[in-house]
């Protein structure tokens, strides 16, 4: 089967590649490695396979002939880099995402797995659970692009088309394109540099959390199951046991960095994104159990900090901060405002 990876470059992309190769799949990337300085450790965790390097706003029906399966990772992909630019997240997030499945639906490519997020849940009413038929309440650019996405992708399901919508939980955990602007890896990283594990806001908020690598076990999962169990099926992708306030998390991260203490950053208010997510459906339906938790995620991400070594120079500059990534390209010239290559980069 040959399936096609978009944004196989970065933070989820670079684990599920060599996760996919491992299970003897054929696998074709898609990226244009934006964030190409972003690897931490050494750059050959980045296996190469077949590549198309191209935005995914101009993928052409011609690139995806001979393809089975897409998985659709590529995005601006949480909600500060959302925030940076709404029209621009709209439009790469959403409306590529529409017109890639359309034409992966004209060449003739059967299942679409769209990579969504819990985050589409947004500021839920109460501290209930909330199943896949809850309603959604995005408070972020990044979030109202995803549920877009699910409605405009949804209208093509038909025929030997299968779309499918994972919305994932808060990603955590180790990866050769490290992200630090994700709650897990921000904590470690604060508690690591600096001995304090410091939150930004009261801590008092609720986020179901997974691993990186079980995000690339929930997309096999869809892909080993008969379609008409995931045609146009929505899962909530996690542990209903993995759901933690943000100060428990921090109690896990104090608990696995010796010598370190929690803090609170000045003015840490309430969080409006709060929302507990109940995983049920794809456990029983497609028996997906994740692997990891967030305190073996942290014992992880404490070994590979050590390992690979991190300074608070490293923490607190670019290379790790999607944003601040950009936007030093953007001054530099090497990226325009849209996010395309203005001119490569100096030698």
């Amino acid at each position: 089967m040959r399936i096609l990876v978009t944004g196989h470059r970065g933070y989820v992309g670079s684990v599920m590649v060599p996760m996919l190769l491992a299970e003897g799949l054929d696998v074709v990337g898609l990226d244009i490695d934006l964030y190409r300085h972003s690897t931490f450790g050494d750059e050959a965790q980045i296996l190469p396979i077949p590549e198309i390097m191209k935005d995914v706003r101009d993928v052409e029906v011609r690139d995806l002939e001979g393809i089975d399966a897409i998985f659709h990772l590529a995005a601006l992909s949480n909600d500060p880099l959302g925030d940076l630019n709404a029209d621009l997240t709209y439009e790469i997030n959403y409306r590529a995402s529409v017109r890639l499945a359309e034409a992966a639906k004209q060449a003739g490519v059967s299942r679409f797995v769209f990579a969504s997020s819990c985050s589409n849940y947004g500021a839920a009413a109460s501290e209930a659970f909330l199943t896949e038929t809850a309603s959604v309440n995005p408070v972020t650019a990044y979030g109202r692009s995803k549920v877009a996405s699910e409605e405009g992708i949804s209208m093509l399901a038909e025929g030997d088309f299968t779309p499918t919508f994972l919305r994932f939980a808060t990603a955590y955990g180790y990866s050769p394109r490290l992200r630090f602007d994700i709650v897990v890896n921000n904590l470690m990283a604060w508690a690591f540099t600096t001995r304090q594990v410091l939150m930004k806001s009261d801590g008092r908020a609720w986020r179901p959390l997974i691993h990186v690598s079980d995000m690339t076990r929930a997309f096999l999962t869809v892909l080993r199951a008969p379609s008409a169990l995931v045609h146009n099926q929505v899962f909530n992708v996690g542990s209903t046991t993995e759901n933690y306030t943000v100060r428990q998390v921090a109690e896990l991260v104090r608990k696995t960095v010796p010598g370190s203490e929690v803090a609170f950053g000045e003015g840490a208010n309430a969080d409006a994104r709060n929302y507990r997510v109940d995983f049920h459906k794809i456990a029983t339906m497609l028996d997906f159990k994740p692997q990891w938790t967030v305190e073996r995620g942290c014992a992880e991400l404490y070994e590979a900090y050590n390992h690979i070594g991190i300074t608070l120079e490293d923490f607190e500059g670019t290379r790790y901060k999607r944003v601040a990534q950009i936007r030093s390209q953007q001054i530099d010239g090497i990226l325009d405002d849209k996010l395309r290559w203005r001119r490569p980069e100096p030698s």
